[in-house]
This record gives structure tokens, sequence and C-alpha cells, in this order.
């Protein structure tokens, strides 16, 4: 089957912002409850909305609120200092628009936050659609976000491939029924997404482009 449409998550995948992640997290932890939790209880939820990671430790949503302005504040501040793009990303995305494919970015960020990321990247006009967090009822794992890109583009599922570094991304491209692939340069290794079985993996971002082949 021709795959015609690419979709991508943003955080670990097409951009390097793992450690601002998990400054932004230790900092509001500490703001909030005076503790500093191991970074891999925060790894977990990696690639799901900060809305959804901050109820592991709290259920009042006044309290999950601030907890979120705090984290992006932060986050924000410190933002174009440390994030950057993958080597070898940013090549690979525009090689697939040399091929008029097309590209979507779906991601837990809300869009504004989107939008920085990919502007630090050189990426802000690669995408013909993007789905933010702030833009779905149901976020990441569920099917919603790829599924509205889709309807958006107006390209049928088995047509599309989902290319994600997390459990996350993986499970919400199998639960829309595209081809899911495994971006192996973040921060999870093949071992953390055995189980999911994604249709591809991809050591480097220069190994997208095996899957135009499929065309």
């Amino acid at each position: 089957m021709a795959l015609s449409t690419f979709l991508f998550d943003l955080d670990g995948t097409l951009i390097d912002s793992i450690e601002l992640i998990l400054r932004s997290y230790r900092h509001t932890m500490r703001t909030h409850r005076g503790l500093e939790p191991p970074d891999e209880v925060w790894m977990q939820g990696l690639g799901t909305p900060l809305w959804v990671q901050f109820r592991h430790w709290t259920e009042d949503p006044a309290e999950i609120d601030a907890m979120v302005a705090t984290y992006r504040a932060y986050n924000l501040e410190h933002h174009d200092a440390m994030v950057r793009p993958y080597d070898g990303v940013v090549a690979a995305v525009r090689d697939l628009k040399r091929c008029n494919k097309t590209l979507g970015l779906v991601t837990s960020k809300v869009r504004s936050g989107a939008l920085r990321g990919l502007q630090v990247a050189g990426l802000e006009d690669a995408f013909q659609v993007i789905v933010g967090s702030d833009e779905v009822t149901h976020p990441k794992p569920h099917p919603e976000p790829v599924l509205k890109a889709l309807e958006q583009l107006g390209v049928p599922a088995p047509d599309a491939v989902f290319i994600g570094d997390s459990r996350h991304d993986i499970e919400c491209g199998r639960a829309a029924g595209v081809k899911t692939a495994a971006a192996l340069w973040g921060p999870f290794d093949r071992s953390h997404l055995a189980d999911l079985e994604p249709d591809y993996w991809l050591e480097r971002p220069e190994d997208i482009r095996s899957l135009t082949a499929d065309s």
C-alpha cells in the first residue's frame, strides 16, 4: 500500500526537548510539592498532555491548572536555549516534501507550544495540518488526534504512517488504523516499544526515506 501521508509526533521525535521537559517537571514539583520525584515517573507519561501527567499527583483541577501554569512558564523561559531538532530530522522532513508527501503533526503539546518548537527547528512551514492537545477531546493514546489529522487532510488511514518515539504514539496510531513507525533516536529504545510491534523501526531520521519505497 502506498504511503502518501506522514504524521509526526514532536517532542522526542522531531525535536530534542527531553532535558527541558525534565527540568520543567522538577521545577514544578519543587514549587508545588517541595520534592523532586525520579525522572522515570514523568517519562512514563511522556507523550501525553500535561494535565494528564499531573493527575498522577492530584485530582484537584485548580492544583492541576496551577502546576501546568508553573511548568509552562519555566518551559517557555528556557525553551529556545535548550531545544534543537535531532540531527538529520530537518533534512528527512524536507526530503518527504520534495517527494510530494503529505505531512502532519500530531502532538500532546498545545498548538502554541508546538509552533514554538517547529520555529526553533526551522520547520514551521513543513506541515499541512497540526493537531495539538488543546484541539481534541481525547488525547493520545486515544486515536482521536490521528483521526482528526486524517480527516482534515482528507486521507484514508491505510495511506498514512504515524512516526513517534513513545508508547502513546504507537498505541494512538495503531488504534487509528494507520501504520506505525518507532523513532529510536529519541529517549526510548527498542526494548521499551517491542511488545507493541510497530510496523517499522527507524534507527535514524535518515531511515524515514525507506518508508517511501512502499510507494
